[in-house]
C-alpha cells in the first residue's frame, strides 16, 4: 500500500497538484486494502487520510493501512468535513479520480478559489501494472475458476437447467476458498449461447446444445475471468468448425502478446482468423479487457483501442463467434502480459464434447 501511494504521489508535481482526493471505491481499497471508506485524501507531504462512516470505523481502524482513518459523526456531513481538511493544506490544485456531478459540484464551491480537475488516469497508470502481491492473488482467483470449470464438466449434461449448473459451480468454488463470483456466472445453452451475456435462467440444457460457460472467482478482492464452450454429446460439423475457428483465433491472439504490442494489434490478430472463415459478422465485441480488482478494466483489446501493453498487465483474451438461432462459442484466459511472451493464469480444459 505504502509503495503505491508513494508512487502516486511522485506524480503529482508533473500534473501540477499538491494533493489527491480519491472518491472511488475500488481506488480507496487499491490504496488502502480497505473496502468501505467514504473518501481517501492523500496530501503531497502530509499523512494520508481515510474518512470513513461510523459503522465502518473499527474495521478502517483494524484493516486499513498507511492512512490515518477519521470518523464521521452520526448524520455529519462528508464534503464540508473533507473541505475543510484540504482547505487547510492550502493547495492550489487537488486532483480527483472520480465524483458524480452534484458532488463535484458541492465541492467545487466548497473549495472556493481552489481548482478541482479530474486526474484518473494518474491512478489507471498504477492499477493497470499489477505488481507481485496482486498477481499472486490473481493466480489463487484463477485457480479457483479453473477447480469450477472442472466441476462444470461433471454437472452440466442433458436435463439439467442452467440456473443449477451454475450453483454448482459457484458452491464448488465457494468452498475452494473464493470470497464470491467475479461477475454473474453465465451458462447459456441452445440457442442462447449466441447472446454474449446471456445469463442463465431455467432452462434446460439439451443433447447437442452448445453451452457457454463464463465464470469467475473473487480472492481477496481479486478476480478471474473465464470462458468455456461445450457441446453436450456429439458435436455437429458446424458447431466443431465453430468451435475450432475460436480456438485458433484464441492461440493466435495469445502468442501475440507481449509488452510494447498495441491492444488493437492482438484484437487484429483474432478478428483476421475469424473473417478468413467467414464468420466476421458474428464476432460483435472486443477480444479482451483488463482484469484486476473489477472485471472490466485498462488497458482496452479493441479495434479502435490506443492502449500499449505493458509487462504485468492482465488482460482476456476472449474471441467469440455468435449466430442468432443457431448458437454461440467462446474461449477466454486472464492473460499476464510478459516482456517477450503471455502467460495464461486460467489453464482449465479445452474439451468441446461433454459426453
Amino acid at each position: 500500500m505504502e509503495n503505491r501511494i508513494r508512487a502516486l504521489k511522485k506524480t503529482f508535481a508533473k500534473e501540477e497538484i499538491s494533493c489527491f482526493l480519491v472518491a472511488n471505491e475500488i481506488n480507496m481499497l487499491y490504496f488502502t486494502d480497505f473496502i468501505g471508506g467514504a473518501m481517501l485524501l492523500a496530501p503531497k507531504a502530509d499523512e494520508n487520510i481515510l474518512f470513513v462512516h461510523g459503522v465502518n470505523y473499527e474495521a478502517a481502524k483494524a484493516e486499513a493501512k498507511n492512512c490515518n482513518v477519521r470518523v464521521l459523526k452520526r448524520k455529519e456531513d462528508l464534503l464540508p468535513k473533507v473541505a475543510e481538511e484540504i482547505k487547510s493544506l492550502k493547495p492550489k490544485q487537488v486532483g480527483f479520480d472520480s465524483l458524480e456531478a452534484s458532488l463535484y459540484l458541492k465541492m467545487k464551491n466548497a473549495l472556493k478559489d481552489i481548482k478541482l480537475e479530474p486526474k484518473d488516469k494518474m491512478i489507471w497508470e498504477l492499477r493497470r501494472i499489477k505488481d507481485e502481491t496482486e498477481l499472486n492473488k490473481m493466480r489463487k482467483a484463477a485457480w479457483l475458476t479453473d477447480e469450477g470449470v472442472r466441476l462444470a464438466v461433471e454437472t452440466i449434461k442433458s436435463g439439467v437447467r442452467e440456473y443449477e449448473a451454475a450453483a454448482e459451480i459457484e458452491y464448488a468454488m465457494r468452498r475452494l476458498g473464493s470470497e464470491g463470483v467475479a461477475f454473474d456466472t453465465i451458462v447459456a445453452s441452445g440457442v442462447r449461447s449466441a447472446f454474449p451475456h446471456g445469463g442463465c435462467t431455467d432452462q434446460k440444457i439439451r443433447k447437442g446444445d452448445l453451452v457457454v460457460l463464463d465464470v469467475g472467482a473473487k480472492y481477496r478482492n481479486y478476480r478471474s475471468d473465464l470462458t468455456r464452450t461445450f457441446v453436450v454429446g456429439d458435436s455437429s460439423p458446424k458447431q466443431r468448425r465453430i468451435y475450432e475457428t475460436v480456438k485458433e483465433a484464441q492461440e493466435t491472439a495469445f502468442q501475440s502478446i507481449h509488452e510494447g504490442v498495441r491492444a488493437r494489434d492482438a484484437d487484429r490478430s483474432a478478428r483476421k482468423i475469424i473473417e478468413k472463415d467467414g464468420y466476421d459478422e458474428y464476432f460483435v465485441h472486443s477480444l479482451g479487457h483488463g482484469v484486476g480488482l473489477e472485471t472490466h478494466e485498462q488497458p482496452t483489446l479493441g479495434p479502435e483501442s490506443k492502449d500499449v501493453l505493458k509487462a504485468q498487465n492482465v488482460v482476456t483474451v476472449e474471441p467469440g463467434i455468435y449466430i442468432v438461432d443457431f448458437g454461440g462459442v467462446r474461449i477466454e484466459d486472464t492473460v499476464l502480459v510478459k516482456k517477450e511472451s503471455a502467460e495464461r493464469l486460467t489453464k482449465a480444459t479445452y474439451d468441446f464434447e461433454i459426453q
